[in-house]
């Protein structure tokens, strides 16, 4: 999900004069007399330094890169589904930008078959090729892109979009790609920002902009006072200019370790914060805007918020895909506002189902069932009269006859129309926080049992109810 235009050619790496981990000055490791580290598969490591970035040279590309995130690290269940969902919305919203060519997501998580699956059937789906990046180690917001300099301007691309892969959106892209056309140049960027309410904002990085030009004059992230209503949202519009900032950020990285008296900081110097960074520096030099949206937005740093995260997406399919969804038919089951079902699920024609019910492939649910305001991911089986609220079921999971498993809802308030979703803590008090129950892969839940706020782990096989806890 990210523009295209004509830019540096092929193969290219940054323009000259940059240092970065594939160029002599930017190999810490021989200066400091080390060994070489060892990439993981996929570390972008061993390319040869590009020749000079020539500006204008190759034809229209672009590309765009979703930092990965728990949906592979230790094959976090339902975070397949979620990322699914994130690409299919920037995966319409790139159908409306000309000349978007590529989606790059990236993340320091070790490949596995789960994954590999995953990138094969949404490359099938999305009509769009998919590759998955693996930094050697967590580089931060900014020292993954710059890593892989060299894979995201490849072909050509003018610029790029980066998508931060724990937020869901409607994703404006068009919108950003028309306001950069009109308020900027090859050497300024985009954040989109949204509006929250005065106390939430400080949990967010807080933009201050000129209110008729919309530049960026003060940037700061998760303040300790109020400085603005507007926040940043996680997803911004480069060009390849940026690199040369990064670089900056690089190389006195490395001149701080320099000064150090342990030398094993080769890997340190690229940990490099976008925000923190970059942003802060950049603010006040008229290469850097925001592009308000008022439309929905949120973060997904907790489970509880994933399920409000599929609300939203949801309800923007009733408005731009309602085909999409379930609806009422005769010899069907009961469906009560926004429900989705795929195709191949078995669902009984007593079970109610809605609001916002996302059900996977392969489900099977029973006579009697009711589920409301939960994802059920594939392959689960919700015997008959089961009650599911407020809960992930993972995949392959089994909920015994009669069987309650129910979840507190953490929405954000509202009354306040700019009001956000908190990520809360698991614990409070030492007591473990009431929030949505959740079910691993594999699980099975007995008949006539009751779950309640808690959290099953994979692969467990449960033999009475539990209350607010943790099964290990």
């Amino acid at each position: 999900m990210a523009p295209a235009w004509p830019m540096a050619s092929a193969g290219r790496s940054t323009p000259q004069g940059l240092a970065g981990p594939h160029s002599e000055r930017g190999r810490p490791w021989r200066r400091a007399g080390g060994r070489r580290p060892r990439a993981r598969p996929g570390a972008d490591v061993s390319q040869p330094r590009a020749r000079k970035w020539r500006r204008g040279r190759a034809g229209p590309g672009c590309r765009a890169r979703l930092r990965s995130w728990g949906s592979v690290r230790n094959r976090r269940r339902g975070a397949e589904p979620r990322c699914r969902s994130r690409l299919s919305f920037s995966s319409e919203a790139r159908r409306r930008v000309p000349g978007m060519k590529e989606i790059l997501l990236m993340g320091f998580y070790q490949p596995n078959e789960a994954l590999s699956r995953f990138l094969v059937s949404a490359q099938q789906e999305f009509k769009v090729p998919i590759r998955y990046l693996q930094e050697y180690a967590a580089l931060g917001t900014g020292g993954g892109i710059y890593h892989f300099r060299d894979q995201i301007l490849s072909g050509g691309a003018e610029a790029f979009f980066v998508l931060n892969a724990d937020v869901c959106s409607e994703f404006p892209l068009q919108e950003m790609l028309e306001f950069w056309q009109q308020h900027g140049d090859m050497h300024s960027f985009v954040i989109l920002g949204t509006t929250a309410n005065r106390t939430q904002a400080l949990n967010y990085g807080c933009i201050v902009a000129n209110a008729g030009t919309q530049e960026v004059q003060h940037y700061v992230e998760k303040p300790s006072t109020f400085v603005s209503e507007i926040i940043n949202c996680g997803i911004y519009l480069f060009t390849p200019a940026i690199f040369q900032h990064i670089g900056e950020v690089f190389q006195r990285n490395q001149q701080e370790l320099a000064l150090e008296e342990s030398s094993n900081g080769w890997q340190r110097a690229e940990v490099i914060r976008l925000e923190q960074d970059v942003f802060t520096a950049l603010a006040g030099s008229g290469k850097l805007y925001v592009y308000k949206t008022d439309g929905f937005w949120s973060q997904i740093k907790s489970a509880g918020s994933a399920i409000y995260a599929s609300r939203l997406y949801l309800n923007q399919y009733s408005k731009s895909h309602p085909e999409r969804l379930a609806q009422n038919k005769p010899g069907g089951p009961v469906i009560r506002g926004n429900v989705y079902i795929h195709p191949t699920a078995s669902i009984d024609s007593t079970a109610v189902l809605g609001p916002n019910v996302s059900i996977g492939e392969g489900v099977t649910v029973g006579a009697g069932v009711r589920v409301r305001e939960s994802i059920v991911l594939h392959g689960a089986s919700l015997h008959d009269h089961t009650c599911v609220l407020n809960t992930i079921v993972g995949w392959d999971s089994t909920i015994g006859r009669w069987a309650r498993v129910e979840g507190t809802p953490s929405d954000p308030n509202p009354n306040d129309p700019y009001a956000k979703i908190d990520s809360e803590t698991l614990f409070r008090d030492g007591r473990l926080t009431p929030s949505i129950t959740i079910l691993g892969c594999s699980v099975t839940i007995p008949a006539e049992v009751v779950i309640l706020n808690s959290i099953v782990l994979p692969h467990k096989e449960l033999s009475r109810s539990y209350k607010n806890q943790i099964i290990l």
